[in-house]
């Protein structure tokens, strides 16, 4: 009986450990994707964690593996080679791109979960089009809107007329974050609607182009973890766009973030799951959509009543720095849950606390910046989080490599004793032509 026991018990655990323990593959090399592998690697179920490309701050907490993200081919032989369990998606791009549905049909990738969704669903986010339709056959509420194209920019003319000012101007596809134009002049609005869809403003990404009434409001972005059919509502976030203190200036990926956005309540996040979060989700059932992953829903409150801006398919930058600090469950549990079918039985626990991320530029960005400068870190950061975006590593050192060099994340009780604690470790970091806001969150603090 005993040796029984032992041989059913020996198998018992080494079942549960090939359930349990996986292989990680994350896609990006963006601070998104180093908060996701700092946030993952801590989990007890995690064997190995793998990004690529990944940057020097990922290198930190899993294996760098450079290769191009949109080569699908390539990433199939690297998930087979080292046994990859869960591939998440971290950008945009591979996600529009059909990621997702090119692992659909590999049958030597069939028993991998890939955290993303299909092509047609990616469409949410690679569509401003589609995103707008979307939204009013299934009545979520946002922007009076209309799309024009080369063969009816004249039409396009004539909504701008109807429009009261500013004018804002989306177009339709990816364009890196720059595709969207908010105008205060009419003839400005009809000159650039004319370079975009004529001239080719934005690429192919401007063939098409939205027009939509502008909404004033507070902004705050609501992100959701979805296996299809169930949904968890993730940490609640406020991000920065603007280059300059108080919103001045050219718009960025992002100068910082806080989460949660301490404007609403309860009450108010209630009436966003009815009005908005269900409704996609029940939607996306509809069209026979099976969405595995995150969606970002970009929200304006206009006077007491949740908009949606925009879809993302994925986790925002920099508000990945504050939700994930903030998620008190182990994330890859999560993931676990929605490769096997236990999803809806997981639990998510949520920090009270108040986190704030401010994020440290190049010099000249959004604009032209130089590279290669080096990064001195200061050896105490007081209990806060940097997350590395656009860094390097050479010879045990840091340097810049991007527009959006790294971010400092702290939490506190308060959230202006995370800011505090986030510019504290923001002045100790050194390098030629660094640059940050200071006013992150302050518009809140008194709000």
């Amino acid at each position: 009986w005993g040796r029984r026991w032992c041989t059913r018990g020996f198998s018992f655990f080494s079942n549960y450990r090939k359930l349990n323990i996986m292989n990680i593959l994350l896609i990006g090399s963006g601070g998104r994707e180093h908060a996701i592998a700092w946030k993952i690697s801590k989990s007890s179920m995690i064997k190995k964690l793998i990004v690529c490309p990944g940057n020097a701050g990922t290198e930190l907490v899993a294996q760098n593996i450079e290769l191009d993200i949109n080569d699908f081919n390539k990433i199939k032989l690297l998930c087979i080679e080292e046994e990859i369990d869960i591939v998440i998606v971290g950008p945009e791009d591979p996600l529009v791109n059909g990621i997702s549905d090119y692992f659909e049909v590999q049958k030597e990738l069939k028993g991998i979960t890939l955290i993303g969704p299909c092509k047609k669903a990616a469409q949410l986010e690679g569509s401003k089009d589609f995103a707008k339709e979307f939204m009013k056959k299934y009545n979520i509420p946002t922007a009076k809107h209309k799309t024009f194209d080369i063969n009816s920019i004249e039409s396009g003319f004539k909504f701008l007329e109807n429009l009261s000012p500013p004018y804002v101007l989306k177009a339709d596809g990816l364009a890196a974050g720059k595709g969207v134009l908010i105008l205060d002049k009419l003839t400005e609005a009809k000159k650039c609607l004319k370079e975009m869809i004529l001239e080719n403003k934005f690429g192919n990404a401007s063939e098409k182009v939205v027009i939509e009434e502008f909404l004033e409001g507070m902004e705050l972005s609501v992100f959701v973890l979805t296996d299809g059919s169930t949904y968890k509502i993730l940490p609640t976030a406020k991000d920065y766009k603007r280059i300059g203190e108080k919103d001045t200036g050219l718009n960025t990926g992002g100068m910082g973030a806080v989460s949660p956005a301490t404007f609403i309540d309860r009450f108010y996040l209630e009436k966003i799951e009815m009005e908005i979060v269900k409704p996609t989700i029940e939607g996306l059932k509809k069209e026979n959509i099976n969405y595995l992953g995150f969606i970002f829903f970009g929200l304006i409150d206009v006077a007491g009543e949740p908009k949606v801006i925009e879809y993302n398919v994925r986790m925002g930058d920099p508000e990945s720095e504050v939700v994930f600090p903030r998620i008190k469950s182990d994330l890859l549990n999560l993931l676990v849950g929605i490769k096997n079918g236990t999803f809806s039985e997981k639990d998510l626990h949520i920090d009270k606390r108040v986190a704030v991320t401010v994020m440290l530029a190049s010099h000249g960005y959004p604009e032209k910046y130089e590279k290669n400068k080096l990064i001195d870190l200061p050896e105490d950061f007081n209990e806060s989080l940097i997350f590395h975006s656009g860094t390097k590593s050479r010879s045990s050192n840091f340097y810049t490599n991007g527009g959006r060099v790294m971010c400092v994340t702290s939490l506190s009780e308060s959230l202006k004793q995370a800011l505090e604690k986030s510019l504290k470790v923001c002045s100790k970091i050194n390098f030629d032509g660094k640059y940050y806001r200071k006013d992150i969150g302050r518009d809140l603090i008194n709000y």
